[in-house]
This record gives structure tokens, sequence and C-alpha cells, in this order.
């Protein structure tokens, strides 16, 4: 993953994992309300465009936010719930076999 996030960015900086750790608690609690530049612009705290940018591929790329149709950046990364429906006997997983 980090591999392909630099063939997209060269000279992208890593950030820290509290930085990651900020803008993941900042969407979660801004679901769906911003699209990219509008999150970074109503983050808290300031930070270069840049590494918002490389954070936020990273949280694509993981499965953990997703962009919609109006480019609104949304949390998806519940796996309390994925455990909870997994449990459950009428739902089941069915395989595709050719």
């Amino acid at each position: 993953m980090l591999k392909l996030i630099r063939e997209q960015n060269p000279t992208a900086r890593f950030p820290r994992l509290d930085t990651v750790m900020f803008i993941e608690e900042f969407i979660k609690e801004n679901d769906g309300e911003f699209r990219k530049k509008q999150l970074w612009e109503h983050l808290p705290k300031k930070m270069m465009y840049q590494t918002f940018s490389v954070v936020l591929d990273y949280l694509i790329l993981s499965g953990k936010v997703s962009v919609d149709a109006e480019g609104k950046i949304g949390w998806i990364f519940y796996p309390e719930d994925v455990e909870k429906l997994l449990k459950r006997t009428h739902l089941f997983w069915k395989r595709n076999e050719k």
C-alpha cells in the first residue's frame, strides 16, 4: 500500500501515527459532511495539504473511508457491526462456484 502511495506521489512525506488517528477521528465525527478540500479546511489542527492527501489516500486504500458520487468523504469501517452480522445464522456467504 505504501508503495502505491509512493508511486502516486514520489515526494510525499509520511505522516506520524497521531496525525493519521486525528484525521480518522475527525472523519468519523463528520461522516459524509465534507468534500476533500472542505474537510482539510475544517480540521481543528492545521497541516499541509500534501500530508492530508497522503493520509486520505491511505484511508481510502485501506477501506476505512469512501468517497460518494458527490465527492463527500464518509467513514465505512465498522468491524464490530460486521462481527454481529456474521453471527446471525440467517445471513451467510454464498460462493459462486462455476
